[in-house]
């Protein structure tokens, strides 16, 4: 029985295996994927888990639940080698061990691209998985509770300023959602105004969101602008240190919360432990057919596909466009990855990806989007609506669909929830201190708040 080895769960890996399980007859091949998360995190949603208006468990998806006939080890690939078919593996707990393989699939995705920034590592939180998420909406929300029993001054507006860095998708999605949070929260704090708030966006280019054109671009600083926010084009986050936020245009000021989605990197399996050729900016070489190597030479068996694979755009009709790293690419190329896959193995030609976009569309905040398919736009609700319908037809499976429509239509009648559960990181707190508020120090680790906030 041949080995078909997926190294990464997210979307292409998932619905690659996902592809094999309904393709493959009994004793065909076998699957294994190799993840450190027993799950795929639909990442479309966690703007909306940072505001609460999906629950953190319904952005990700079991692997184990829904990939019946794979092998799913939770671990990672720490080196590969294709020259002997095997890739190294550091389990969550124990030795690392090797696999073995006759076909390779390399979907491992992209980790966060950060910069020697001072203070960068200590204080921000990314926003790639529903942990971060979950993290960032309970800062927010705890920061609330502490501002409002402050006196006014430096200490209450350090509590009431947040920073996003990034003005791709995935940087004013979240902040969209998290000025939306606030923005909600007033109404449940009477001490709090809503001119204490301060909601900065940093982009180092000239304009956010580079998806769409330049006067949708506008359109989003000014909905952003009036809702009180401040954006930041041109600009650079310079430090971070304690929590002291110094920008490049002038701007310092102390800000509780730092989120930092200033794009994606090769992952580091990929340009740093494998014998697997990668392109100038450490991804995968990968043909259209998404086999692992160029029009000239192909690596056998072995196959790649989402953010770390370098796939030529055919749909763009230039010779060297590459498809961008999204979700709609990461999808369809793992779909049409298991059906490739599949041809090789039944002696059939593979075929070329070729996707046209369908647009694209994003959420600013509750009740605010914008949608922009060529030189169609669609901006506020029917933009937020759609931004709604696409993702809730694209998470994958009828049972996440059911449990994220529910959440939203009990959220239309009592509104979002407004608890912050940031307690769950210290979970023995309150066992070993007894309720006693004096000991309580004592329990907690300093590992817990990143940013030294008491």
């Amino acid at each position: 029985m041949r080995e078909i080895l997926i190294v990464g769960g997210g979307y292409a890996g998932f619905y690659t295996a996902w592809g094999l399980e309904k393709k493959l007859r009994r004793g065909e091949a076998r699957v294994t994927v190799v993840d450190p998360r027993p799950y795929m995190t639909y990442q479309p949603f966690l703007p909306e888990v940072v505001a609460g208006s999906v629950e953190a468990r319904h952005a990700a998806v079991s692997l184990r639940r829904h990939l019946h006939r794979t092998r799913v080890i939770a671990g990672s690939a720490t080196e590969i080698r294709n020259s002997t078919h095997t890739v190294t593996v550091r389990p969550q707990s124990g030795p690392e061990f090797e696999l073995h393989y006759d076909i390779l699939v390399m979907t491992a995705g992209a980790v966060t691209r950060t910069f020697p920034i001072p203070g960068l590592s200590d204080q921000a939180y990314g926003l790639k998985h529903v942990e971060e998420a979950v993290a960032i909406r309970d800062r927010l929300l705890t920061s609330f509770d502490r501002a409002a029993i402050l006196p006014h001054g430096p200490e209450r507006r350090r509590l009431l300023t947040v920073t996003v860095v990034g003005g791709g998708f995935s940087g004013v999605e979240g902040f969209g959602e998290l000025l939306s949070l606030a923005s909600a929260l007033l109404k449940h704090y009477p001490e709090i105004g809503a001119e204490e708030i301060a909601f900065h966006l940093v982009e180092a280019r000239g304009r956010i969101l580079p998806e769409v054109t330049e006067r949708p671009g506008e359109w989003v600083v000014r909905s952003l602008e009036k809702r009180g926010a401040r954006v930041h084009l041109n600009t650079q986050l310079v430090s971070a240190d304690g929590g002291r936020v110094v920008l490049s245009d002038g701007s310092e000021y102390d800000s509780g919360l730092l989120v930092w989605t200033a794009g994606n990197a090769a992952n580091p399996i990929v340009h740093n432990h494998t014998d697997l050729p990668v392109d100038a900016r450490g991804l995968l070489q990968v043909r259209a057919d998404l086999r692992v190597g160029t029009e000239s030479e192909v690596v056998a068996d072995v196959w790649a596909a989402g953010d770390d694979a370098s796939v030529p755009d055919l749909a763009a009709g230039r010779p060297d466009a590459r498809t961008v790293p999204n979700a709609q690419h990461a999808v369809r190329q793992g779909k049409l990855l298991a059906k490739n896959i599949m041809a090789s193995l039944r002696g059939r030609p593979a075929r070329n990806y070729v996707h046209h976009s369908l647009g694209v569309v994003a959420t600013l905040g509750l009740g605010r989007g914008i949608f922009q398919y060529r030189r169609l736009v669609i901006k506020g609700f029917p933009a937020w609506l759609m931004h709604r319908g696409y993702h809730l037809l694209a998470v994958p499976s009828w049972e996440r669909k059911a449990r994220v429509f529910a959440v939203w239509a009990t959220a239309a009648f009592f509104g979002r929830d407004v608890i912050s559960l940031a307690s769950v990181q210290q979970p023995r707190e309150a066992f070993v201190s007894s309720g006693d508020p004096r000991r309580i120090e004592s329990a907690r680790t300093p590992a817990v708040d990143r940013t030294g906030t008491p």
